[in-house]
């Protein structure tokens, strides 16, 4: 197995000089030196072909003996030195103080077609910045973080990858929903790829230590690496930074709204430094259409990262990056004007992305209007998101009296009944065949477009669960039929269509399904 090492983060940055594994307070660091601990009797359950290609690797490196060693952390590739990356965070908007890798291990950056990766485990084993935790993960949660990773990226989402998932052989205890009835489990390990793993709280944590040297050494890095456009260091190219990175959060959440992905877990440690969605723990794709919805149960009071609250959290996170970063430029002039041009540019690019699901190609002074009351009648009673705008496709504009027959199937119940719900939908359709006579696409046009921007196949819980509750009886089938239907989740396939539906009412209030923790 030939991979091309090029490793900088573990050379070109400060590491801690205790080389122990035992809890601690890192300091003046950017990473402790780490190896994975050894698994029982390790098993590669699936491999990603299209992360093996980005790698340079190849299906018969998947199959041996090597590389199931090495991406279950019972190997270390020669020449390398894997580690656990020191970080802060803001959690649920309180300081949290040092949180670091907990469960994550880096093993090694590798440089193929001119594209950077770094290729970490997640639930390898203890670290420095465990805590009271013991680094390890679970089948559950693991299943979960590898098939949304490559799902999110087919749908076009920005997103860290999965290279491979496996069962450590080990089992693990886990008091899933925090009620003090822990139980053992599956223990796994996801292989997770992205150019960088580095987050808001990697500078946070130096800021609030006012180690303005190593944050510094830090984010000069980081330019050099993945913003080299930038030039050399100095106060405008860390002003640059910051709007670059505020740039690619706000894609970022845009396309989460657009798809309707809950990420659950918001904090500033979990918001990644290159605008890729990152840490896949408790999320969820909404099912009724529902700002106010949110998977995470320890969100279930408060709901502070609740789906319509997102794009707000992505802007309340950089306000606490800015305040990192302010120690290199002294200024607060320049990261103001960037906080502020947030909100702007948020209202254009998110009207924008809402004119594309519904099918407006030209710009309209009334299409704020019409979308706003499109939005206020999907909150009138329980509406699947995905189905209602993957059918709004099927839309004639020549007939608005058809419009409720088309999205019948997204209601979960009949509106027959309420005929103010009635007349407020044929209102909005009868507007909707108004302002589409102002485009010049034909209707299959239009259908064609929606389409590929309004996914068919998303990863529901109720789906994903499935695939856990198989896995844990030792089946492992539905991760590889689930892991490819969402590889093409624009697509009709046909054979697929019982993927297409609303969630069965078994899930309603099911765990993995409707309730979900931070436990893995």
């Amino acid at each position: 197995m030939k991979i091309n090492i090029q490793d900088t983060f573990n050379k070109e940055l400060p590491a801690d000089p205790i080389t122990e594994n035992y809890v601690r307070q890192v300091e003046n660091a950017c990473f402790s030196f780490v190896t994975p601990v050894k698994t029982a009797n390790p098993e590669i359950l699936h491999v990603s072909p299209e992360m093996l290609e980005n790698l340079g690797l190849s299906q018969e490196d998947a199959q041996s003996e090597e590389f199931k060693n090495i991406f279950t952390g019972n190997e270390v590739l020669p020449n390398t030195q894997p580690y656990a990356m020191c970080y802060g965070g803001h959690q649920f908007g309180n300081w949290a103080g040092q949180l670091g890798d907990g469960r994550a291990i880096n093993l090694t950056e590798i440089v193929h077609n001119n594209q950077r990766w770094a290729i970490q485990l997640k639930g390898a084993g203890k670290t420095p910045y465990s805590r009271t935790a013991d680094g390890l993960a679970v089948l559950r949660s693991s299943i979960r973080e590898y098939l949304c990773s490559e799902a999110m990226f087919h749908l076009g989402v920005p997103t860290t990858r999965a290279l491979s998932l496996a069962l450590s052989g080990d089992e693990v205890l886990r008091d899933m929903l925090y009620n003090g009835h822990p139980a053992y489990e599956k223990g796994a390990i996801v292989s997770r790829i992205a150019p960088s793993f580095l987050r808001f709280g990697n500078y946070q944590i130096l800021a609030a230590r006012k180690d303005v040297q190593t944050l510094k050494t830090l984010t000069d890095y980081t330019i050099k690496h993945f913003y080299p456009e930038l030039g050399e260091p100095s106060k405008e190219s860390y002003l640059q930074f910051f709007g670059k990175v505020a740039e690619k959060s706000l894609k970022m959440v845009i396309h989460w709204q657009r798809v309707g992905f809950v990420h659950g877990v918001m904090n500033t440690d979990n918001m990644s430094i290159l605008g890729l969605t990152i840490d896949y723990g408790p999320y969820g794709w909404l099912e009724g259409y529902d700002y106010g919805w949110t998977p995470n149960t320890t969100d279930s009071q408060h709901k502070r990262y609740r789906y319509g609250n997102q794009p707000n959290i992505v802007l309340w996170n950089l306000y606490q990056l800015a305040n990192a970063l302010f120690l290199l430029i002294n200024e607060a002039e320049g990261l103001e004007k960037i906080l502020a041009d947030f909100g702007t540019n948020f209202e254009i690019q998110y009207l924008d992305m809402m004119r594309s699901k519904i099918g407006l190609f030209n710009q309209n002074e009334n299409d704020q209007k019409l979308i706003q009351e499109l939005e206020n009648n999907l909150h009138l009673t329980e509406t699947d998101m995905s189905i209602f705008y993957r059918n709004l496709s099927q839309f004639q504009k020549e007939k608005p009296e058809e419009g409720l027959k088309i999205i019948a199937a997204a209601f979960y119940n009949s509106i027959e009944e309420f005929p103010k719900i009635t007349e407020a939908w044929n209102n909005w359709f009868n507007q909707y065949s108004l302002r589409l006579q102002l485009e010049t696409a034909t209707n299959t046009e239009r259908a064609e477009k929606m389409n590929s921007v309004n996914p068919k196949y998303v990863l529901r819980n109720y789906i994903a669960q499935l695939a856990i509750d198989a896995a844990n009886k030792g089946d492992y089938n539905l991760i590889d039929e689930l892991f490819n239907l969402l590889k093409n989740p624009y697509s009709e396939q046909k054979e697929q269509e019982k993927w297409f539906v609303k969630r069965p009412e078994w899930a309603r209030n099911k765990v993995g399904c409707s309730m979900l923790s931070c436990s893995s």
